[in-house]
């Protein structure tokens, strides 16, 4: 009778469960989570052992791309016009013309009667491309609408002593080559990043540009917008100035590393560089191989800069500001100076762009022209144009803002150039939503615009400062520790530490050159690939992986957030005046 009774408290516990508890899966229902469960074991294997072999597949193409002579990556058919290299002030340039695009060639596709677009692409660590890589780039639309296009392409490594005026010369050969085959439209300037100032170089210089010139995401006021904003500005600074790059050149025998520059641009947001693309990837390895590879391809090119640009890059634009301020020499004969400029002037940035924010892309104007009436006494038209969210990469990259953006830019140049002088501020209307709509789909409005708009021409102390650092550093290191760098410093030496550098390691221990293990990964893979059935997006797996992945993508973004404020304070502890600590008392320092 006492077992009877235990049963039946045992069946009593068992029917009074709480309520509102789970109720309990049926045999079928565990099978089906079980093969649910297991159906995603497998497919996130396959798609690491994908993800694997695409990174394999990297390090493979950067070799290659390195035994070639890492041509320029463009997706188009060209012919090498001028080699600055055999110039009598060498460099290592070059002027291309672009020939065919796709199965139709020059005759194909060009319109004679169109000014010609030269486009520059930026020299800052990576190889020329970005602004012709893919179809939908500035190369393929400018072609597409027919303007002839030519390209300004450099080569791996500078000339012995390469000096920015030898490449300021070259350029200018270059335009008057393009000049010359045209001689009914004077070129359309397109410079992209680093390379805007160059091209602007070139309008501001003492025999100047009459066709416009149109510059992305390039930064002209290096100390524009706040003090302590601006990672890149405030770890140059916390760095002590211009010596950290001259130690950096001396160690590799007198040129920098591109791979430096490409790792700063990494550690901007490392949430995206080391975290957000790798889970992507993983997340979608059989739709975003191809276009992984194909960026991978032009960002993993590093090429270097020789000692004399790396300095008067970081003296005469980032540390010191000399081109706002008039005082940028090109030679003992001519310096530039913005007041000289002519040429009808577009600039296009982007709010979301970190790199060159809109204040470095607009703030030399008030420095320039005082009110809008100088502007319109100097005779100026400058039009710009801010996107708002695009990254800095996507204003040359982007598919969407090339058959937009750009395309309203070429199609409008005209326009610009008959407007009075003045400031405006160019306004698309796309109603329709695509991006690769056509007039008269969308219009375009330029609203007048004041040169206060833009905002006070104020003078930072904070980056004075920052600039006399640098000048007493630049001095001690060059007196004192650089000559002994040098001396020690052999090819062999400097090599190796090309070979060491974080940017190329990281990439080529996936090569089936440096791990044999990849080879038999690369036979798994293509044999998954053909076999391979993917998991639906909807998956409740798939979808909880996902979020995961971007939880960890948001806490780097914190932790990097963190960074940036530990860094910003510990600038304006440095070198901002007049610093009010929290609890302190107005004005007590």
């Amino acid at each position: 009778m006492g077992t009877k009774t235990a049963k039946a408290r045992k069946q009593s516990v068992i029917k009074t469960a709480p309520a509102g508890a789970a109720p309990e899966k049926t045999g079928a229902e565990l099978r089906r989570d079980l093969a649910m469960g297991t159906n995603y074991v497998r497919d996130a294997a396959e798609r690491w052992v994908l993800f694997l072999d695409a990174l394999r597949a990297r390090a493979d193409n950067m070799i290659e791309h390195e035994r070639q002579g890492m041509p320029p990556l463009l997706d188009f058919r060209y012919e090498t016009l001028l080699d600055a290299r055999h110039f009598d002030r060498p460099a290592n340039y070059a002027l291309l013309r672009i020939t065919e695009i796709g199965d139709d060639c020059w005759e194909d596709c060009v319109d004679e009667s169109l000014a010609p677009v030269m486009v520059i692409d930026p020299r800052a660590g990576h190889g020329p491309g970005i602004g012709g890589f893919k179809r939908d780039s500035e190369v393929g639309l400018a072609m597409h609408e027919g303007h002839p296009v030519y390209f300004v392409a450099f080569h791996p490594e500078p000339m012995p002593g390469q000096t920015l005026s030898d490449v300021h010369h070259a350029l200018r050969r270059f335009v008057a080559e393009v000049a010359r085959r045209h001689p009914d439209h004077p070129p359309v300037l397109y410079g992209n990043c680093q390379a805007g100032w160059a091209a602007i170089l070139l309008a501001a210089d003492c025999q100047g540009l009459s066709g416009p010139v149109v510059l992305n995401g390039s930064p002209l006021s290096y100390w524009a917008g706040e003090a302590g904003t601006s990672p890149m500005r405030m770890m140059g600074a916390l760095s002590g100035g211009t010596w950290a790059a001259h130690l950096a050149s001396d160690l590799n025998d007198g040129r920098m590393d591109g791979a430096n520059l490409a790792q700063n641009f990494e550690n901007l947001q490392p949430e995206k560089a080391i975290w957000d693309k790798y889970a992507h990837l993983f997340s979608h390895i059989d739709d975003e191989r191809e276009r992984f590879l194909e960026f991978e391809r032009w960002w993993n090119g590093f090429y270097a800069l020789s000692r004399e640009e790396i300095l008067a890059i970081s003296e005469n634009l980032f540390i010191g500001n000399k081109l706002e301020q008039g005082s940028f020499r090109i030679d003992d004969d001519c310096r530039a100076d913005l007041r000289r400029l002519h040429s009808p002037l577009v600039i296009f940035a982007s709010k979301g762009d970190n790199i060159t924010p809109p204040e470095q892309a607009l703030g030399w104007i008030p420095k320039v022209y005082t009110d809008t009436d100088a502007l319109k006494a100097a005779g100026q038209r400058i039009v710009y144009l801010i996107n708002p969210h695009v990254g800095h990469l996507g204003i040359f990259v982007s598919a969407s803002v090339a058959r937009l953006e750009h395309r309203a830019i070429l199609d409008n140049l005209d326009e610009i150039e008959a407007l009075a002088p003045g400031l405006y501020e160019m306004k698309i209307d796309n109603p329709t939503g695509d991006p690769d709509c056509r007039k008269p789909a969308y219009s375009v409005r330029f609203e007048p615009r004041e040169v206060s708009d833009i905002g006070p021409a104020e003078q930072n102390a904070a980056l004075e400062r920052v600039a006399q650092v640098s000048r007493i550093n630049e001095a001690a290191y060059d007196m004192f520790l650089g000559p002994w760098v040098r001396a020690m410093t052999t090819p062999a030496t400097a090599e190796t530490l090309r070979a060491m550098h974080p940017m190329r390691w990281t990439r080529l221990m996936f090569s089936e050159r440096y791990n044999p293990w990849m080879r038999q990964l690369r036979i798994a893979a293509e044999n998954m690939r053909a076999t391979r059935t993917p998991m639906p997006e909807a998956h409740p797996a798939i979808q909880a992986e996902r979020e995961a992945f971007a939880i960890i993508g948001s806490a780097i973004g914190t932790l990097r957030t963190a960074r940036d404020e530990a860094i910003a304070a510990t600038f304006r502890a440095i070198f901002e005046p007049g610093l009010h600590w929290p609890g302190k008392p107005e004005g007590k320092q």
